[in-house]
């Protein structure tokens, strides 16, 4: 038998490039002699981090139409023809089995190109609001995982499978560890840890806030692991003292999440379902500046379920102090809320997702 051949394609955002590389290393860990291909927009993130994984990458010239006039509009007609041919032409040489879309401009030409050559898709939708690349291909394509309930609005019901999000295993937070954990990042095991995350660039609004509010969480006794990301950390490390630990980017985050008695975060699809995983409370504050408003849909999808506490941007500092007091003095409504989203977690997506690709070779064959 020919070995296996799959073609994945996401990018844009580390949202969209690392499910598609998690099912990727579970698939060549189930097929050891297949072969991958990933496609990707050229210029984008995608192009560095699927190599830096040991996966090879194709570009295209593509890109998302822009939410406002603007004169790049005028070449989204141009890259997507370009874009199509260029797909026919990749999936031609490369004769994929199963061809795996996780989002982002990219893999709509790919993933369309593929429909029409009659080849197994699948597509994997990480939020509880669809991009408009995944509605768009969902009539399409075979299977479509998802991490949320309720997307029968946007697929038809009887292609969906609930499978949740591809995450990081090391990120099961395992109590063992916990002395190593504080030891670590150099904080005290026998104080309330704030956790604050506002992804690997960081969050402007997120930081401006917790500089504000400083003076009120050493009050109240709590410690703050502050990842910055990596555009403010120069601003911020002043801050640095026993109490406070500014870091511009978090490398170990099963140890992070193992210091956090609470934790201020974005609402990202993947660091939403990390947190589900880690199972400590959380309290989102959506970035409002996502497409789609995405952040947002997903915070409340997990705030509807009493599983977490969702502070809108603009309301933030007014309302910060009335939000967290409850936390910081409660251990209980802590462990209510961190077995609520505890329960969310999908530990086993990456697995789930690898099984509905193996439907469709079965299928195939």
């Amino acid at each position: 038998m020919e070995p296996l051949k799959f073609i994945l394609s996401g990018g844009g955002t580390g949202g969209h490039i690392y499910p598609a590389i998690a099912v990727a290393q579970a698939l060549r860990q189930k097929y050891s002699d297949a072969q991958f291909l990933f496609v990707g927009a050229k210029d984008k993130m995608e192009m560095e981090k699927v190599p830096q994984s040991g996966f090879e990458i194709e570009g295209l010239w593509i890109s998302g139409l822009q939410r406002k006039l603007t004169l790049k509009n005028l070449n989204f007609p141009l890259k997507l023809i370009s874009s199509l041919q260029k797909s026919k032409k990749i999936i031609k040489k490369f004769q994929p089995d199963v061809v795996i879309g996780t989002g982002g401009f990219a893999s709509g030409p790919l993933l369309y190109a593929a429909t029409q050559q009659k080849i197994p898709t699948l597509i994997q939708e990480q939020n509880s609001y669809p991009g408009i690349t995944n509605k768009i291909l969902g009539s399409r394509v075979d299977t479509i995982c998802v991490a949320y309930e309720g997307l029968e609005t946007f697929f038809p019901a009887e292609k969906i499978v609930l499978t949740g999000n591809p995450v990081r295993r090391d990120l099961m937070v395992s109590s063992e560890n916990k002395k190593e954990a504080f030891s670590h990042f150099e904080l005290d095991e026998n104080k309330t840890t704030l956790l604050v995350l506002g992804g690997s660039l960081g969050a402007r609004n997120i930081n401006l806030l917790i500089e504000e509010k400083l003076d009120f969480l050493q009050k109240e006794g709590v410690q703050i692991l502050w990842q910055t990301g990596k555009l403010y950390y120069e601003a911020y490390k002043k801050y640095n003292s026993d109490a406070v630990r500014v870091v511009p980017f978090i490398v170990e985050m099963d140890k992070a999440y193992e210091t956090a008695h609470l934790i201020l975060s974005r609402s990202g699809a993947l660091t939403v379902s990390e947190l589900c995983l880690a199972g400590k409370p959380v309290i989102f504050i959506p970035s409002p500046n996502v497409a789609e408003d995405h952040q947002t849909k997903n915070a409340w999808a997990i705030a509807k379920q009493e599983a977490a506490l969702v502070l809108k941007e603009s309301e933030a500092s007014q309302n910060f102090e009335k939000v967290i007091a409850p936390l910081l003095t409660s251990k209980e409504a802590r462990e209510k809320l961190g077995k609520a989203i505890k329960k969310l977690a999908k530990p086993h997506a990456t697995e789930m997702i690898v099984a509905e690709v193996e439907k469709l070779i079965s299928k195939k064959t």
